[in-house]
């Protein structure tokens, strides 16, 4: 049978740090991990209760997705009883930190300046939000309907 990591193959334990990025993260192992990181520690039950607030899922899929983050090195557990409870390895801020390395990284060289340079060029987040500047004075306006059918126009394209 074939060994999955080196860890397996020297018999040297695994490393205390979380072995995948949080990027790799599924939607739902991250809804899990978002709801345990303000409990601090919390078991399956409390897990799939918090998760129940927002969207309903099947406690056998929230104690798979649990098992899962600790085998990627995301969660650690311990017995209590006859239940496993689960703490994040990183902080929510320590996560954040990490995705956006990750990000600058992949995709802009390691340069933050031109990750900073592109979030402002797309307006940043949340183009909707950001409040056009004003037309200079001596520059009609442009109407308003006109303005709605070039926005038309751009979304459509």
């Amino acid at each position: 049978m074939e060994m999955n990591n080196d860890a397996e193959r020297t018999g040297q334990p695994r490393a205390a740090g979380p072995r995948h990025s949080i990027l790799d993260l599924a939607p739902l192992e991250l809804e899990c991990l978002s709801v345990l990181w303000p409990m601090g520690e919390g078991t399956v039950r409390d897990i799939h209760r918090a998760l129940a607030a927002s969207r309903p899922r099947a406690y056998t899929t929230v104690l798979t997705i649990m098992d899962r983050l600790e085998q990627k090195g995301i969660v650690a557990r311990r017995k209590v009883g006859r239940a496993f409870r689960y703490r994040a390895r990183l902080s929510a801020e320590e996560a954040r930190l990490k995705a956006v390395e990750k990000i600058v990284e992949g995709f802009f060289d390691g340069s933050t300046q031109a990750l900073a340079a592109h979030l402002s060029s797309q307006g940043g987040a949340s183009r909707e939000f950001v409040s056009p500047s004003p037309a200079p004075v001596d520059v009609p306006a442009t109407p308003v309907a006109e303005l709605q059918t070039q926005n038309l126009d751009e979304r459509l394209l």
